[in-house]
């Protein structure tokens, strides 16, 4: 049973920031924001065709800076967000804004040819800016999940900054902040909204320690101390069991907590060799993590253990056929063991970002520093057992 072979795609410029397109469940696609200092930044928009196994690309250009982060609405396709770096009085300045993708980005792909969007890129559209200059800087922009695509957060300096998006995402009010106390100069490094709960808990991470806050009351609810043994790098919430996060950092290693108790990991991932950048869940099938570092590898683990299935699918008696008897082993099934499914070393640079697809949830993404974007599957082997 061969497995596909890699689809790789080259940005001419360096890029870190990479999201699916959240709202889109039929279209493969991704969205890659760039980082250049001399040239306009653009947008990619990535159109995998699984058939053919090639890849088609529009380009949107960005000219407000520098893209650090992208994030896609999940209710309008047509809407995304960026953060990004601008020079402003001959310093640097972090910023956030909300943009909608020009109408006709999609019709005009099927009568030019692939590179016409390259030479020619139309501009995105500005809806809004997500600036609160009194806060800061500005370093990543959450949607809510599963959201109508009217609530955000923004992370800037020791804020999160709780945003209301009115009138078509065109304007925004900040309805509620959370402020990181304590000595020094706190900094939210990254966060994540969580998908449980009605959507009312927000972790975020900042040094080495994890909090988690009640954006109701906008309160701290629980705090990992130590998470790390270095700076957190990225956070993800378990889509199936509410109360699992996974955390990544610059001690190359993966942690996976239950928020109930926090005083150990449940789990520890020691795969990689130098700081893991990104970690993500599969958004159907939570064994199945994903984690990208700057060693140039990206690792698939299926942590079946600590996932909502850890004996596989079981038969109940209900389901059984008239004609069949329960054998002895359907009842009683071991626990299956975790383990690194595949090594992927496709890339040549630190890779920043990976990202599932959300229409595919056996295809993921990944995105490394010289601008290189390469589309994998999960084997078929595991594939199958997980399914059948």
């Amino acid at each position: 049973m061969e497995d596909d072979a890699p689809v790789i795609y080259g940005l001419e410029f360096q890029a870190r920031a990479l999201t699916a397109q959240t709202a889109e469940t039929d279209a493969i696609r991704f969205l890659v924001g760039t980082q250049s200092l001399k040239f306009d930044n653009q947008i990619h928009i990535i159109d995998f065709d699984d058939e053919n196994n090639i890849i088609n690309k529009n380009v949107l250009l960005h000219q407000a800076g520098e893209i650090w982060n992208i994030g896609a609405s999940p209710a309008d396709k047509a809407v995304l967000t960026t953060c990004y770096n601008k020079t402003c009085d001959s310093r640097v300045v972090s910023c956030a804004s909300v943009w909608r993708m020009p109408c006709d980005w999609e019709t005009g792909s099927s009568h030019e040819s692939p590179d016409d969007s390259a030479h020619n890129p139309q501009t995105l559209e500005l809806l809004c800016h997500l600036n609160d200059s009194a806060h800061g800087n500005a370093s990543s922009v959450l949607w809510e999940p599963m959201g109508d695509g009217k609530r955000v957060i923004s992370l800037v300096d020791n804020h999160a900054l709780l945003w209301d998006l009115q009138e078509s995402s065109t304007q925004a009010t900040v309805s509620s902040t959370v402020t990181l106390e304590g000595k020094g100069q706190l900094k939210f490094t990254v966060g994540k909204w969580s998908p449980h709960h009605n959507c009312s808990q927000l972790a975020t991470a900042n040094d080495t320690a994890i909090r988690g806050w009640d954006l109701r009351t906008m309160s701290q609810i629980y705090c990992i101390e130590n998470a790390h043994g270095q700076l957190v790098r990225d956070l993800d919430f378990n889509p199936n069991r509410q109360y699992y996060l996974a955390s990544c950092g610059d001690d190359c290693k993966v942690r996976f907590w239950d928020v109930r108790n926090v005083q150990e990991p449940v789990k520890s991932l020691e795969e990689h060799s130098h700081w893991v950048w990104s970690v993500r869940y599969n958004h159907s099938h939570d064994q199945l993590v994903l984690t990208a570092s700057s060693d140039s590898r990206l690792i698939l683990s299926n942590m079946v253990s600590i996932s909502s299935e850890p004996f596989g699918q079981l038969v109940d008696d209900e389901e059984l056929s008239d004609g069949e008897d329960a054998q002895p082993s359907d009842k009683v099934k071991e626990p299956l063991t975790d383990s690194v499914v595949s090594t992927y070393e496709e890339h040549e640079d630190s890779v920043y970002a990976a990202e599932w697809s959300t229409a595919d949830p056996w295809l993921f993404a990944s995105l490394s520093y010289d601008g290189r974007l390469v589309i994998n599957r999960v084997p078929r082997a595991l594939k199958y057992r997980i399914l059948l």
